[in-house]
């Protein structure tokens, strides 16, 4: 083999490795769509709701982690 064919035989194989790097999981693409809507209505919920600037960078916080609040409530209900 010549060094132009090794190079180009490195190159596809480079070229395989960016299109598969670059790939959408599809198995979770529903509960993610889920998820960022649930999100956007949380902070516009906690936003509205803040009187204050700080109040507001709180209530961004709290979006972020309800979700797993709210599934920690639910198993301690459940007594799990």
């Amino acid at each position: 083999m010549s060094s132009e064919e090794n190079s180009s035989s490195y190159e596809n194989e480079e070229n395989k490795k960016m299109r598969h790097s670059h790939t959408v999981n599809k198995d979770c693409g529903m509960m993610g769509g889920v998820y960022g809507m649930a999100f956007i209505g949380a902070v516009v919920y906690f936003i509205q709701h803040a009187e204050s600037f700080w109040m507001g960078v709180l209530g961004f916080l709290k979006a972020l982690v309800w979700p797993a609040l709210l599934i920690y409530k639910l198993l301690e209900f459940l007594k799990m």
